[in-house]
């Protein structure tokens, strides 16, 4: 194990500490998620919190947070020992947490969902007058405009995280949590979100920040505490480390980033569109050839999720004509398109992907359960359970059993499961959205490469992601799309970062050509 570098806590007194951890143990039935865990976070800074997927970083800020009850050690919040036995203990004490699932209520306004459970009065009833002024009041001064009035579940993401943050700012948190707050957020939401953290650790807030981005790390945090199997492995000045340093304290070996692979070797088409439409999508023309990755960029909300929904059957086809290997899939059931050589990596891994309270053996017979797995229209125990061990083995997914529910995992590891599954199908076709979102750096690496494997078997791959890195190092060819349409197309060599970024604000110098 890398021996932690040198505490960089020296020289903050107990007026200047937000938050103290010393010794936290976490136990769980086979597992020891925290180890002996110290973490000092200093009033007014961000710190952040990195390690891969298991490492113990959610186990801990839960502790942190009163969801869980340590085993051993301690928790002193400005400078105070405190016993929490709930998160509303935690809230008390000043502390509040944005989860990964944010926990709104969508039928509710942006106000009430800001003072609930804190509602502002007036003669014993809600004064609601007072709820959307205090909500105005708070967006203004923290630059988190949203429309009190507005109904949160027409929001988009990025503005439902602001209302997260806007409910504990409401209740005076002076230490916000924020679990993986980037993994649904675009470029550009993103970089709004720092903007307004910053502003938060000026005005004397503290912030600690989970997640896996090295990028977002460097740019916006102060240092850096990196956990490996449950122990502190490396405390680091943000401004004093690098992406290669942090990256080799979470992993324990060198991790190449942002690799470029080499181009594959296209051969018949596999899957051929001409003028397909759907909602949001407008005459689409494109295609994929096997041993080939096509990526297609573009900024959240221009149709890119559309696309593949009408390509996997998820979404009726309005106009144009689909085909999977000659065969016209247009109008098939998604059912139909599977049996015919399809799969498919959904972008919500919650709610389309996976199926969270079925075990995780379950979850990766889904689909096989038609052909090697079963007998007679009968499933086979045991090949179920071998089946789910190679593919845990093989894609390294973090699992106390294979009998386990899916919902036990974590965000990653139950990526991990979704991507292993539908590549263990073999399909001539693979349609995969945003196949490393919320995923640690070494398994960013080990999926990139068993795309890239899957590629150089023969099979068409059709990429979406939101990061770019990710876009220019896997795909041969590069589709733009904006407001529904493909508006430009690169090989691989022209697909620089700049070029790309143009063409996804619609840049009048994205070259547009044929699709295929």
């Amino acid at each position: 194990m890398t021996p932690p570098r040198a505490e960089v806590d020296g020289g903050a007194g107990p007026a200047d500490v937000a938050v103290e951890l010393r010794g936290i143990t976490k136990r769980f039935p086979g597992t020891l998620a925290n180890d002996a865990v110290d973490l000092t976070v200093r009033r007014g800074e961000i710190h952040a919190l990195m390690g891969e997927n298991g490492a113990g970083k959610s186990t801990l800020m839960s502790v942190l947070y009163g969801m869980e009850v340590p085993d051993a050690g301690t928790i002193r919040i400005d400078g105070r020992d405190v016993d929490f036995a709930s998160p509303a203990d935690a809230m008390a004490a000043g502390l509040g947490m944005v989860h990964q699932s944010f926990k709104l209520f969508g039928s509710l306004s942006v106000a009430e969902n800001v003072v609930y459970a804190a509602e502002p009065r007036r003669f014993g009833l809600v004064d609601r007058a007072a709820a959307r002024r205090r909500v105005r009041e708070l967006a203004e001064q923290h630059g988190l405009f949203v429309d009190p009035d507005a109904r949160v579940g027409d929001l988009p993401v990025g503005l439902r995280q602001r209302v997260e943050i806007l409910k504990l700012l409401h209740r005076g948190a002076r230490t916000l949590i924020l679990d993986e707050p980037t993994a649904v957020l675009t470029p550009a939401e993103a970089d709004a979100l720092f903007a307004v953290l910053k502003s938060l650790a000026a005005e004397g807030r503290t912030v600690i920040l989970v997640t896996h981005k090295l990028r977002e790390v460097l740019e916006g945090s102060d240092h850096v505490t990196v956990l490996r199997d449950g122990r502190v492995v490396a405390r680091l000045v943000t401004a004093e480390t690098s992406a290669d340093e942090i990256a080799a304290a979470m992993t324990g070996r060198a991790v190449e980033l942002d690799r470029i692979h080499a181009p594959g070797a296209p051969g018949e088409v596999v899957l051929d569109t001409t003028g397909l439409s759907a909602d949001a999508v407008h005459d689409i023309t494109l295609s994929v050839r096997a041993g080939e990755i096509v990526g297609i960029a573009g900024v959240a909300g221009n149709g890119q999720s559309e696309l593949i929904e009408a390509l996997a059957g998820l979404r009726p086809v309005t106009a144009g004509r689909v085909t999977l290997k000659d065969d016209d899939i247009t109008h098939a059931s998604a059912t139909e398109r599977r049996l015919k050589g399809l799969a498919y990596v959904p972008e919500d891994r919650h709610a389309v992907g996976t199926a969270p309270a079925a075990s995780v053996a379950d979850n990766l017979a889904m689909g096989h359960h038609r052909t090697s797995l079963s007998s007679r229209g009968l499933l086979r125990p045991a090949a179920v359970r071998a089946h789910a061990r190679r593919l845990i083995e093989r894609f390294g997914i973090k699992a106390s059993a294979p009998e386990a529910p899916a919902s036990a995992l974590s965000g990653g590891n139950l990526q991990k499961l979704l991507i292993g599954r539908e590549l263990a199908h073999d399909a001539p076709l693979l349609l995969v959205e945003q196949p490393t979102r919320g995923v640690d750096i070494g398994a960013i690496q080990n999926i990139h490469d068993q795309l890239i494997a899957y590629r150089d078997a023969g099979h068409a791959v059709l990429l979406v992601s939101a990061e770019l890195s990710e876009i220019r190092g896997l795909a041969d060819r590069v589709l733009v799309m904006y407001e529904g349409r493909i508006t430009a197309t690169y090989d691989k060599t022209e697909a620089d970062e700049r070029t790309l970024g143009l063409a996804m604000a619609g840049g009048t110098s994205a070259r547009v050509e044929a699709a295929d």
